[in-house]
């Protein structure tokens, strides 16, 4: 333990301790991680990638350790407390323990690394505009944008989002068909050409999600609706039972292999009938983003019974083609499907990055690596990949995914807070996205920051506060992603201008001492 707390502690003693301790910090440090890198040689194709998967490597070591008592020591100092030690570990670690040599009256090592700071940030930057396009007049921090469907049939939907700032146009997989997205993608090359953009395609493939299916609502629960609203659905020519039942909290409903006619509950057939056998009693089911969760009262071969938990006082919907997650369980499901691989046949003829949803383990990554490989033209590059993150299984093997796909090509990684929220808690949210901007830091990869942002203007016209302080926060990020929406071009319009602002104050976690424009008249009282 230091001896910080004693009052009046001399300033070359305490530098003397600290030196001794941090040279003990260091040496403790590399030993780990070169353990850790030498782990990863397989994967490192890729010769520039070393020295960050290296730099990785010291800072997982380094963060393993509780430095928060040296910290407040070398700040009483006026030195660097190692909290912006992302990109340059041992350098930083180098420089403190100089400045510490110097304090204490010893001669610092003259054969010592310097600080480079800019080296590693750098390439990301590079990166960044390789995976998501170069901006030179817009924000540091680029912004890719969902196509709707309708963009297939209207090419000045995709040339608004252009004209608004989008350097990256994402075309979701799990919709639509290859001609469709061969069309959007030829739309947005038309439009990045009209505007000069440096334009970037990404494509998402569906991944192993698992969703509701079919539903089945017994009559008692048609009666339960409003008369007026089952009238207006009809008269809009939508089927009730489409909509699904709208359940309330304490309501009970079942996910079955099969739908049965004579059942006396609602009934859901999954996309992955096979994880029926994975239910037990009081597990925690999420459906539809988190709207609803309900756990398991009574489980057998043929299905499970679950109780509502939590739903919104107005009611929460059972319908098809809702997202089931199910925090916590092992999934035995392979991350690539058979239509993202049918997909994949079109991502190597048009994309410049492909989106790995459900990704979890290195493994998953080299299927993905292979089955690119075996599909590219002779000479082609492979497309960028972004690792989606979304689920604590990733989360846990993030720094393996990064240098398995790193270690190959470009690699950026996503956080994909709608899922990543339901299957870690919203409660653990905010923390796990900071830990996953350091790491990527680390690693010198750029990051996406994604789910919801600015949703209220991309689809109502009009942000609320916190969407606008959210979109600030995303400035850390190298690049925005937005959904859709018939907002969608006013929402890139708006990110861009707070994208901007941001970029005065903060580069990453650093704040850029730049004047504050606020106070610059006169201050007398």
């Amino acid at each position: 333990m230091l001896k910080i707390v004693e009052d009046g502690i001399e300033t070359r003693a305490l530098a003397a301790e600290l030196c001794a301790r941090l040279r003990e910090v260091r040496q403790s440090v590399c030993a780990e991680a070169d353990t850790i890198a030498k782990g990863w040689d397989s994967a490192l194709q890729r010769g520039d990638f070393r020295a960050r998967a290296e730099n990785l490597a010291l800072y997982l070591a380094m963060r393993k350790r509780d430095l928060t008592e040296e910290q407040a020591a070398l700040s009483m100092l006026g030195l660097s407390t190692l909290g912006r030690s992302e990109g340059h570990v041992l350098g930083t670690l180098d420089s403190v323990i100089a400045a510490l040599c110097a304090l204490s009256g010893e001669t610092p090592a003259t054969h010592r690394r310097l600080h480079q700071e800019t080296a590693l940030a750098r390439q990301v930057e590079e990166d960044r505009d390789t995976i998501f396009g170069a901006d030179p007049a817009g924000p540091d921090t680029r912004i890719m944008t969902t196509l709707p469907s309708e963009a297939a049939d209207d090419p000045a939907i995709v040339a608004a989002l252009i004209e608004a700032g989008a350097t990256c146009v994402r075309i979701n997989c799990a919709h639509d068909g290859p001609d469709a997205w061969r069309t959007m993608a030829a739309h947005a090359h038309k439009a990045a050409a009209r505007y000069g953009r440096d334009l970037r395609v990404a494509m998402d493939l569906a991944g192993p999600k698992v969703r509701t299916l079919a539903v089945q609502m017994p009559a008692s629960y048609l009666e339960r609706e409003k008369k007026s609203r089952l009238k207006k659905m009809r008269h809009e020519g939508q089927d009730p039972m489409r909509a699904g039942p709208k359940l309330y909290t304490g309501d009970r409903f079942a996910l079955v292999r099969a739908l049965s006619k004579s059942a006396e509950t609602p009934q859901a057939t999954l996309s992955h009938p096979e994880l029926l056998a994975h239910m037990s009693v009081g597990a925690k089911l999420w459906f539809d983003d988190g709207k609803m969760s309900a756990k398991v009262v009574d489980c057998g071969p043929e299905g499970a019974l679950l109780e509502v938990e939590t739903a919104r006082d107005k009611g929460a919907r059972l319908a098809p083609e809702k997202g089931v997650n199910l925090p916590g369980v092992a999934l035995d499901i392979p991350a690539l499907t058979g239509a993202d691989l049918r997909a994949l046949d079109t991502v190597v003829e048009i994309a410049d990055v492909v989106g790995f949803s459900f990704v979890q383990t290195p493994a998953d990554v080299r299927a993905l690596q292979q089955a690119l490989a075996a599909r590219l033209p002779a000479g082609k590059p492979a497309p960028a990949i972004i690792l989606k993150i979304e689920t604590d299984l990733a989360v846990s093997n993030l720094p393996r995914l990064i240098v398995q796909a790193g270690g190959a090509g470009p690699v950026a990684v996503m956080i994909a807070r709608g899922d990543l929220a339901v299957e870690i808690g919203l409660i653990r949210l905010a923390e796990i996205q900071e830990e996953i901007l350091w790491i990527c830091e680390a690693a010198g990869v750029p990051v996406v920051w994604a789910t919801q942002v600015l949703e209220n203007l991309a689809k109502e016209g009009h942000p609320t506060r916190a969407e606008a302080t959210d979109a600030a926060m995303a400035q850390r990020a190298e690049c925005v992603m937005l959904n859709k929406g018939p907002h969608a071009p006013e929402a890139v319009a708006f990110l861009a201008k707070i994208l901007r602002r941001m970029d005065r104050h903060y580069s990453k976690k650093s704040p850029r001492l730049g004047p504050l424009r606020a106070w610059h008249g006169p201050q007398d009282l």
